[in-house]
């Protein structure tokens, strides 16, 4: 099972309270992960990546294990601790700041 946390606005659009565990297929990776997310939670589609491309959005940044892996490609394997459950796969809406 993979282990996923949303920021809250996501979390409340599919009526989850909390971490959310979805079963992925091999190969882990962060595209079969989203695909998973978004079948299981269709109301996700097009709010983390775009609906045709299935490009990540600007604002969302992907983490896992203290790093962020928003620039990897989505077929790249994920880390073996998120592979395993040991860590969450984060989707974290990024934010903009100036000083």
């Amino acid at each position: 099972m993979i282990r996923i946390l949303l920021p809250y606005h996501l979390r409340n659009m599919i009526g989850v309270d909390d971490e959310l565990e979805i079963e992925v297929a091999p190969p882990i990776t962060q595209g079969s992960v989203l695909d998973a997310l978004e079948a299981k939670y269709p109301a996700l589609r097009g709010a983390i990546r775009d609906h045709t491309t299935k490009q990540r959005r600007a604002f969302v940044r992907i983490f896992a294990c203290q790093e962020d892996l928003s620039h990897e490609s989505p077929d790249t394997p994920l880390p073996h601790a998120v592979v395993n459950g040991t860590e969450p796969l984060m989707v974290v809406g990024a934010i903009a700041g100036g000083g």
